[in-house]
């Protein structure tokens, strides 16, 4: 039982018993306010949240009572959610701790007690966004890929032991574990929780977008980025608006031939197309009992891509199935059903919530389908796949079987065809839409035992009728969990997978993330000598431009089997339909019906072999890592002893002389253009996460200390080092920023000389001029990836605010979190006659004393062509969505905000510690 100092202050009686087993747990009853049964599951969540945390100041009565009695028409107003836990990865954690220790001096430094920086919720961080794909096709390739990992990465490494051992609540699932979405569905995850004597929902909060996946299990979830996650383990409560929920009605079944990454690809269309961008989508209606959890998973991991906040499924019997099934304690199912059921939270398909808006979906309508060539919204049909690719492809090659382009001796390939000469010596030809990256990886559907069983068939039909993987392409295999591994060898499928190259590379985010490895060799050279336009297929969930690899201007999602079929195809300008794969040994044709699986194939497989012992082996010593990872020495103490010639962690210039006090937000005036952009510019755009250019600023700043290019790494290993991030930023190679027309990449003009100089260069010449700097935008600024460094850099190349015509919910948050203004244009820039090369003055800031009621809700803009013209003025809209995010910009971003709040915090304890000594003194 709970003690009553963790009772809220329960202003409408909610506070009751539940028992269960024996067993007595507090809870707040929702039943409480009559009426809160028509509320959409995801809203029931919030609410449970506030009745449980009303304290009368940032929860009161009156806030619990509005959400109670939320409806479609209401107007947004601020609701403050509490997660019961953060869930980071390494790539996301690292800056975040680092942050964190950075605090930690600071408040030393004000003359505080550190140690008054903690985490304040458990915080699990999974490390698996490290690991290469350096080596693939190999039998050992995991092992040489592991050991290249370590290598590298040692400095962060220790710096993640330092911090587990450093902040009280954190603890590290070691590298080489699995992916951590994928780790976090089969075993973090309790979906309802008890702790301290209470019961609760399981609500979260993750630094990365696709924290959604554990929405398929009635967890309430989001990616916030690491700046807000590093905010919630301090205490901080997250500060959103009431959401609009969409109410996504299923109905009948999957047909035949489609699989659930069709269904996700389907669903990320329609719901794109729709508008669901800072909305909840909540799941319901029949068809939802005919969805497996790993399918709801898969539609909950792609939320981003969609663009909600969150993608729900409710709590039904499979839930509770699944739990079972992956090895969960049975005394906790029965929990969670007897409190789903206590609570209103269990589903019942026959009775619909109220939603905001409404969309359906009949399953019987999925077709096979692929996603691409470089957003996941953008579905392509499977049977109009090569009339796609010919209209992508700068020229269509002749069809020709694949299987003839490996040719010998003198032959002399066709004109249109480069050649290569592979590693064993063979030589081939390469051409546009060749495939030159086939994976199978990322938790989105790895964590799905029927799309990864349907991999494994369709490779062993393929080796049964004798195919062969073209010898281009560049294969791997990367599930996000050891359980994929197990269940591969148990049903005889890893040897068929194998022969066609899929060998295990590791488990983590490899190809997904950017980490994909070197082409297989002649092969890089030969596209980039004859300027090919090639491909990757990958079961991931994210294909931006230049983030898979950046020989492959074409990136598709796609189910695993369809991976396998593209590695034997060898190139996307293929009717997999009405084409065959190859030919056996007989010289008949095969095709992909050929070797396609039945769902009952599937399924026979999947029931016999993926079974609940193998969760509970490989989760029941999940913490402790292997021997490497044993040997990685842990630093002591309580402040982290930064070292000055590290070029992978070194201390944050975020808090260097911030004041105790915030000085009032001021106008803008004088403010240049530091790039102007077009529509569905992405993070991967502002901050990438792939491989260090050798060219670029940031290899120049890691050659002058000595880093052999071997050893660059990618940006999203060093973002514990501001100064690499920095020289990063917008260095994308396809970004397109049209103050440097002609231009791509991480190029823009200087606008008092005219120059073109690298992003970096030119904003040391501003730096130095003490110019501030502006970002012009289309829509859909900052899509993709919760990654907060996408705003830490645009604030340390001076970027003061952001002008765009609509933003990505998790970005517009971290560049309040940074300080750094986002602005909505009323139309677009050039609608407005801007051409970028303006000096601009925001004003509606001065007067503002920084009370976070009293902010501006919008500005008006000056844009000047030359000094004595009259200037182009518009008003902008401020997106400081609430309260609290109003205060954080006052305070200059969440990290200054956090350290003044935990320094008034200290003072205030050491004058009351102070005065109880002088009264003691006084009375002795």
């Amino acid at each position: 039982m709970a003690d009553d100092a963790a009772r809220p202050a329960d202003s409408f009686g909610s506070v009751d018993e539940l028992r269960v087993d024996g067993e007595r747990w507090w809870y707040c009853r929702l039943d409480a306010i009559p009426g809160t049964e028509r509320l959409p599951f995801c809203l029931k969540v919030l609410l449970e949240n506030l009745l449980r945390h009303e304290d009368g100041r940032d929860v009161t009565a009156a806030t619990i009572r509005r959400l109670a009695d939320w409806s479609p028409e209401q107007e947004a107003e601020e609701v403050r959610f509490t997660p019961g836990r953060v869930l980071l990865h390494d790539t996301t954690g690292v800056p975040a701790a680092v942050d964190l220790a950075a605090v930690r001096d600071a408040l030393a430094e004000l003359g505080d007690d550190p140690t008054a920086v903690e985490t304040g919720l458990p915080a699990h961080l999974v490390i698996d966004h490290s690991i290469p794909a350096a080596i693939s096709g190999v039998p050992d390739a995991f092992l040489r890929n592991a050991t290249i990992e370590l290598e590298r990465n040692g400095e962060r490494y220790r710096f993640l032991k330092w911090a587990q051992q450093a902040f009280g609540d954190l603890r590290v699932v070691p590298p080489n574990t699995g992916i951590m979405h994928q780790v976090n569905l089969e075993y973090l995850a309790d979906v309802v929780t008890s702790r301290h004597g209470w019961a609760f929902p399981d609500a979260t909060v993750g630094a990365d977008s696709h924290t959604t996946m554990i929405n398929g299990l009635g967890v309430l979830a989001w990616g916030v980025g690491g700046i807000e996650a590093e905010a919630a383990m301090l205490g901080e409560a997250i500060s959103m608006t009431t959401p609009s929920v969409v109410g996504f009605e299923l109905s009948g079944a999957l047909p035949e031939g489609a699989t659930a990454t069709d269904l996700v690809l389907t669903i990320t269309e329609q719901l794109r197309d729709h508008g669901v961008v800072g909305k909840f989508v909540e799941f319901h209606g029949p068809g939802v009992s005919q969805v497996p959890l790993a399918t709801r998973a898969t539609i909950g991991n792609m939320s981003p891509e969609y663009g909600s906040t969150a993608a729900i499924f409710p709590i039904d019997e499979e839930t509770l199935r699944y739990l079972e099934f992956t090895g969960r304690d049975p005394a906790h199912v029965r929990l969670v059903e007897a409190y789903a059921r206590a609570q209103g939270l269990f589903h019942d398909p026959d009775r619909a919530a109220v939603y905001s808006e409404h969309l359906s979906l009949d399953l019987g309508t999925v077709e096979p389908s692929l996603a691409g060539p470089s957003r996941p919204q953008d579905r392509v049909r499977l049977s109009v796949a090569k009339r796609h690719a010919g209209e992508v492809l700068p020229s269509s090659p002749a069809p020709r079987d694949p299987a003839s382009r490996v040719i010998t001796g003198d032959d002399s390939p066709e004109a249109e065809r480069a050649p290569v000469t592979l590693t064993d010596g063979r030589r081939t030809q390469l051409t546009h839409g060749d495939v030159v990256i086939a994976a199978i990886t990322s938790c989105t559907n790895t964590s799905n035992p029927e799309v990864m069983v349907g991999a494994g068939l369709v490779a062993r039909n393929a080796t049964r009728a004798g195919l062969a993987r073209q010898p281009w392409v560049k294969t791997s295999l990367a599930p996000g969990s050891k359980v994929v591994m197990d269940y591969y060898e148990r049903a005889g499928l890893l040897p068929h997978l194998e022969e066609l190259g899929f060998h295990l590379v590791g488990y983590g985010c490899t190809t997904c993330i950017g980490q994909s490895g070197d082409l297989l060799d002649g092969v890089a050279e030969t596209v980039r000598a004859h300027d090919l336009t090639v491909a990757s297929v990958l079961s991931g969930n994210r294909n931006f431009e230049d983030r898979i690899h950046p020989d492959c201007r074409l990136n598709y999602l796609a189910s695993p089997p369809l991976v396998v079929a593209y590695a034997l195809a060898g190139t996307v300008h293929i009717d997999l339909y009405r084409e065959p794969l190859g030919h056996d040994p007989a010289g008949e044709p095969v095709y992909l019906a050929d070797l396609w699986p039945t769902h009952a194939e599937i399924d026979e497989v999947t029931r016999t072999h993926v079974t609940t012992d193998l969760f509970r082996e490989r989760y029941a010593d999940i913490f402790s890592g292997d021997g490497p990872w044993r040997e990685v020495d842990a630093p002591p103490g309580a402040r982290f002893a930064w070292d000055p010639d590290s070029t992978y962690v070194r201390r944050p210039p975020f808090l260097d002389g911030v004041a105790t006090e915030p000085a009032p937000p001021a106008d803008i005036v004088g403010a240049r253009a530091l790039l102007k952009l077009g529509d569905s510019v992405t993070t991967d755009h502002i901050s990438p996460a792939g491989a260090i250019p050798a060219e670029s600023p940031a290899a120049g700043y890691l050659a002058d200390r000595g880093v052999r290019p071997v050893n660059f790494n990618v940006y999203a290993s060093r973002r514990g080092n501001h100064e690499v991030m920095l020289r990063g930023a917008f260095s994308n190679p396809r970004l397109r920023n049209e103050l440097a027309p002609g231009t791509e990449g991480g190029v823009t003009t200087y606008l008092p000389s005219g120059e073109q100089l690298s992003i970096y260069e030119a904003h040391q010449r501003y730096a130095g001029d003490a110019v501030p700097l502006i970002v012009l935008a289309g829509r859909l600024y900052g899509s993709g990836s919760s990654r907060d460094w996408a705003a830490k850099a645009t604030r340390l190349l001076g970027v003061r605010a952001v002008l765009a015509e609509s933003f990505e919910r998790i970005h517009r948050s971290n560049l309040v979190g940074m300080g750094v203004l986002p602005l909505e244009l009323p139309q677009p820039a050039d609608a407005l006659g801007l051409s970028g090369t303006e000096t601009f003055g925001l004003h509606g800031l001065d007067g503002w004393s920084g009370e976070p009621d009293r902010a501006p809700t919008s500005l008006q803009v000056t844009a000047r062509s030359e000094p004595d013209e009259e200037p182009v003025r518009f008003p902008v809209r401020v997106r400081l969505d609430t309260p609290k995010e109003a205060d954080y910009y006052a305070h200059g971003g969440i990290l200054p905000y956090a350290l003044r709040r935990l320094h008034a915090r200290d003072r205030a304890r050491a004058h009351a510690g102070a005065r109880a000594r002088s009264t003691g003194e006084l009375h002795g």
